[in-house]
C-alpha cells in the first residue's frame, strides 16, 4: 500500500499526516486517499471536497479562497496543480529505477508502447495510459509508481516552450528518447525551429549518467547532439542514415515488419508484430532504451513480440470481409503521409481513405492539407471521404491531383453515409484525423 507523508511535503501540514494514495477524481476515492482539488476552464473540483471526505478521504488539497466548512482536513496552496506536481515529484523520488520519458511530434504513444514491450525485460513496466502526457497526466502516472515497478516509461507533450522542461523536473528521467521533429504544433510555436527547440528540453533534463536517445534520419532531432549536457551517452538510430542502431533489408507484410539491425559490427533480425516503415524507427528507439538499462541486445530484440498497442494507433481490424485500418488517436502531415504510404505499400485492396482535419497547424494548414490531399491521389486511393472544414482542402489536393471519386462531408453522419454507399467486399479503409475530430465515430456507424 502507498504511504505518502504529507508533512514531507508541505510545511503547513501537521507531522506525520500520512495518505495512502491520490487522486483528483472524487468518483475514484477509496479510505486513507487524499483528495487534491484541481481547477480548470470547465470544471471545480472544491465542488467534490465534501463527497470525497463522505467516500473516506483522509484530506484534501484546495486553494487559498476555499472557504466552506467540511469534516475533513483540509490543506490550503496556492495552486492546487503545483501542489499535485510536487507530489508526484517527492514520490518519483522514492525509486531508484530506469525512467524513459518520450518526446516528438509524432511516434510518441507507439515508441512507448514499443519501449515498455522491451523493458519488460527487467519486470513489471509502469508506462502513461493513452496519451495522458500533459501538466495532469504526468503526475498522475509517477503516483502510480509502486514497489513492483522495474522501470517506467512517460510519455510528454507539449504546447508551448517550457513545458517540457518544467515536466521533466518532475520526471527526472535517466534516459530520454526524442522520435522527430516536425510541423506538428506551428500554430503554438510559430517555427519548426522553435519546435525543435521545445522537443530540446527534455534532452538538456538528462543529468550525467544518463543517456539520450535520437532519430538520426531527422535534422532536428540529430542536431540535438550538441545540446547534451556531459557525462550523458547518446545512442543514435537511423535507417537512411549511418547510426549506433541501424535498419537494414527491411520487409514489410500485411501484418508484420522484419529487417536486420547493424549495432557495433554485429547484425540481429528483428521482427515487428505492427507494419510501417516509421515504426522501425519507433523500434529502433525503443531497442536502443533496453540496452542502455542492461538489457542484452537480444533480450530488447525479444520484448518486442510482447507488443501491447494504444488503440486507435494503425489499428487493423477485419469485419465482414472488410479491412478497416483505424489511426485515427492522432494526426500530422507527417503522421497522416506515413498512414497513407504504409496502407498502399502494404495492401492490394482497393483502398478508401476518411480523413479529416489536422489541428494547431497555424499559417501552413492550408498548404498542408491540399498537399496531403495530392499525396492520397499520388498512393493509388481510389476514393477519399473529407470531414471537417479543413478536409475539404484535403479534397481539393486530391482533385487537382487527378482522383476523381472525391466526397466532401462536415459530419460524421454524412462520412458514413457516404462511405456505406461506395463500399464493396474486400475493402481497405483507412480512418485517420487529428483526435478531436472523433473519426472513429465514423467506424461505429458503419
Amino acid at each position: 500500500m502507498k504511504k505518502i507523508n504529507l508533512s514531507e511535503i508541505f510545511e503547513e501540514v501537521d507531522k506525520d499526516l500520512i495518505v495512502t494514495g491520490v487522486t483528483t477524481d472524487s468518483r475514484k476515492i477509496v479510505e486513507g486517499n487524499l483528495f487534491v482539488a484541481l481547477k480548470g476552464e470547465n470544471f471545480n473540483g472544491e465542488n467534490f471536497v465534501e463527497e470525497s471526505f463522505n467516500k473516506g478521504a483522509k484530506a484534501a488539497i484546495v486553494s487559498k479562497d476555499f472557504s466552506r466548512e467540511v469534516d475533513g482536513t483540509i490543506i490550503k496552496v496556492d495552486d492546487t496543480l503545483t501542489a499535485y506536481q510536487q507530489i508526484a515529484a517527492y514520490w518519483r523520488d522514492r525509486f531508484d529505477i530506469p525512467i524513459v520519458a518520450i518526446t516528438g511530434s509524432t511516434g510518441k504513444t507507439t515508441t512507448k508502447d514499443l519501449t515498455a514491450s522491451v523493458l519488460s525485460g527487467l519486470g513489471k513496466v509502469l508506462k502513461t495510459s493513452a496519451n495522458f502526457n500533459n501538466e495532469i497526466g504526468v503526475p498522475m502516472t509517477l503516483l502510480e509508481l509502486d514497489e513492483n515497478h522495474k522501470a517506467a516509461v512517460v510519455e510528454i507533450g507539449m504546447r508551448g516552450l517550457g513545458q517540457i522542461e518544467a515536466l521533466a523536473k518532475i520526471v527526472k528521467p535517466t534516459i530520454a528518447i526524442v522520435t522527430n521533429v516536425n510541423e506538428t504544433h506551428m500554430e503554438l510555436l510559430g517555427s519548426i525551429e522553435n519546435i525543435a527547440k521545445a522537443k530540446g528540453e527534455l534532452v538538456q533534463a538528462i543529468q550525467s549518467g544518463g543517456t539520450v536517445i535520437l532519430n538520426a534520419d531527422n535534422p532536428y532531432t540529430i542536431a540535438m547532439k550538441n545540446i547534451v549536457n556531459s557525462g550523458v551517452t547518446v545512442i543514435t538510430h537511423g535507417i537512411e542514415h549511418d547510426a549506433d542502431l541501424k535498419a537494414e533489408n527491411i520487409k514489410i507484410s500485411s501484418g508484420t515488419t522484419e529487417f536486420d539491425m547493424k549495432y557495433k559490427e554485429k547484425i540481429y533480425h528483428v521482427d515487428l508484430p505492427i507494419i510501417g516503415r516509421h515504426n522501425i524507427s519507433n523500434s529502433l528507439s525503443a531497442i536502443a532504451a533496453g540496452i542502455s538499462t542492461g538489457l542484452s541486445v537480444q533480450q530488447a530484440i525479444k520484448g518486442l513480440s510482447t507488443l501491447m498497442t494504444t488503440k486507435m494507433r494503425f489499428e487493423v481490424i477485419h469485419r465482414d470481409g472488410i479491412v478497416i485500418v483505424n489511426d485515427a488517436y492522432n494526426a500530422s502531415p507527417a503522421s497522416m503521409r506515413a498512414a497513407i504510404k504504409t496502407a498502399a505499400e502494404n495492401y492490394d485492396n482497393r483502398k478508401i481513405a476518411v480523413l479529416g482535419d489536422m489541428f494547431e497547424l497555424g499559417e501552413i494548414a492550408e498548404k498542408a492539407h491540399r498537399d496531403i490531399g495530392a499525396y492520397v491521389a499520388e498512393n493509388g486511393f481510389e476514393i477519399l471521404i473529407t470531414v471537417g472544414e479543413l478536409g475539404k482542402f484535403i479534397a481539393e489536393g486530391a482533385k487537382a491531383a487527378g482522383m476523381q471519386n472525391v466526397f466532401v462531408t462536415y459530419s460524421h453522419e454524412d462520412a458514413a453515409k457516404n462511405l456505406r454507399g461506395v463500399l464493396k467486399y474486400a475493402d481497405l479503409i483507412l480512418f485517420k484525423a487529428s483526435h478531436g475530430m472523433h473519426l472513429e465515430k465514423v467506424i461505429d456507424m458503419i
